[in-house]
């Protein structure tokens, strides 16, 4: 894991609590991490976000990606893609 995609994860974690969700940086035994987000409204809404380059024309753009490895969000915006977490992981009524 690059310390380029960590502290991408790290500054989500802060826009994800920001918002009320529960959320912290996990890594595996093999390196990789990852953000596990819980909603403390609805605990069985969660979602595990990852951090990751994407080549593109003279560089390399870091994205959020969803679990099911969709591309969420550049990672240069993290309170855009806090946003998108918390509008998935919104319990009815809240």
């Amino acid at each position: 894991m690059g310390e380029d995609d960590c502290g991408h994860l790290e500054r989500l974690v802060s826009e994800l609590d920001a918002r009320g969700l529960l959320a912290r940086v996990v890594r595996t035994q093999s390196g990789r991490a990852f953000v596990r987000v819980i909603n403390p409204n609805a605990t069985s809404l969660a979602e595990n976000v990852t951090c990751r380059q994407v080549p593109v024309p003279d560089h390399r753009d870091w994205y959020y990606w969803w679990s099911w490895g969709e591309r969420m969000h550049r990672a240069d915006d993290p309170a855009g893609a806090a946003t998108k977490v918390a509008r998935v992981l919104a319990a009815v009524g809240e």
